[in-house]
């Protein structure tokens, strides 16, 4: 049984896709439709950059779909790949709404549309400079979370994010919290790694963005999906268009399940685990997480060649 995964923000990098972009004619008719939709050039930023403009919330979230299902229609349009040894798509964060797209759950630019109003409201959901997140290495989830609750300052926001891979967990809130807790960690020899993020993504403070995309993604239209796609609040799978809504708002202020994602596609019967769109980020975190499986990352023209030789039925 087989998985296809699709990553989140922090996998971007200006010129990603610009391969794909240069050799296959639907790819560029994939970034022509984001530019009609958004009403500007993504493919600029995209392929060009500067690096300034892609690390924007509501660009980088648009941009890493675009590159994620350009790659997934190369495979099902350019090579006749067919997908229905994939039982579970699933997706970090954003990359769930690269999922649903894939899925036929959502088109894509109704998605490309979200993506835009989802990074925007959640950019704008705490001041800049305000909130922060942390990587919190060689913990598991439970020592982490005792932490926590018996941090000396409980005044402010500090929560799980995202709950990655044995190891690393994003802990997200507000930056003073964040700053005196990181410091308690030091004294417990804990490391930590601050983030490059431009807002506490996945913690109480985005409560805010949630309240703004209520309307937008209950207007949107959602069919039930063709494969079964694991949420990121729940870490099982779901199946109903409405239920999905619903968790898609959930998820801006919830914690992100990876780890239990992955364990439970795992469990299962998932023995290979393949990761679309830019990086490598994802199939590190299934290696580090259940042990006896493949990972296979596709994201240049090789990759694509290889993966349809080794995998094509």
């Amino acid at each position: 049984m087989k998985a296809l995964l699709f990553p989140g923000q922090g996998s971007q990098k200006v010129g990603m896709g610009k391969e794909i972009y240069e050799n296959y004619n639907l790819v560029k008719d994939i970034f022509q439709e984001a530019d009609e939709c958004l009403k500007y050039s993504i493919s600029k930023i995209i392929l060009d950059g500067p690096t300034e403009k892609l690390q924007l919330t509501e660009n980088t979230q648009p941009a890493i779909l675009t590159v994620s299902y350009s790659i997934y229609t190369i495979l099902k349009d350019e090579y006749g790949f067919n997908f229905d040894s994939f039982e579970y798509f699933a997706g970090h964060s954003l990359g769930e709404y690269s999922a649903l797209v894939c899925a036929e759950a959502l088109s894509f630019k109704d998605a490309i549309y979200l993506l835009h109003e989802r990074g925007k409201s959640m950019q704008n959901a705490v001041p800049v400079g305000k909130g922060m997140m942390l990587a919190v290495m060689g913990t598991n989830l439970p020592q982490l979370e005792e932490f926590i609750k018996n941090r000396k300052n409980k005044d402010g926001v500090c929560e799980i994010a995202n709950d990655n891979s044995d190891g690393q967990i994003i802990i997200s809130g507000d930056k003073n919290s964040i700053l005196l807790f990181q410091n308690e960690l030091k004294e417990n020899k804990i490391k930590t790694i601050p983030l490059n993020v431009s807002a506490p993504f996945h913690c109480s403070l985005m409560k805010p963005a949630s309240e703004i995309m209520i309307e937008k993604i209950k207007n949107t239209n959602f069919k039930n999906p063709n494969k079964k796609i694991i949420s990121n609040v729940t870490a099982t799978e779901t199946m109903k268009s409405e239920k999905i809504k619903d968790l898609l708002i959930e998820q801006i202020y919830s914690s992100v399940r990876w780890r239990e994602s992955v364990m439970n596609m795992s469990s299962m019967g998932v023995k290979s685990f393949v990761e679309i769109g830019p990086g490598k980020t994802l199939s590190g975190m299934v290696k580090r997480t259940v042990k006896d499986i493949s990972c296979f990352s596709i994201n240049t023209i090789d990759d694509i060649k290889s993966f349809n030789d080794k995998f094509k039925k």
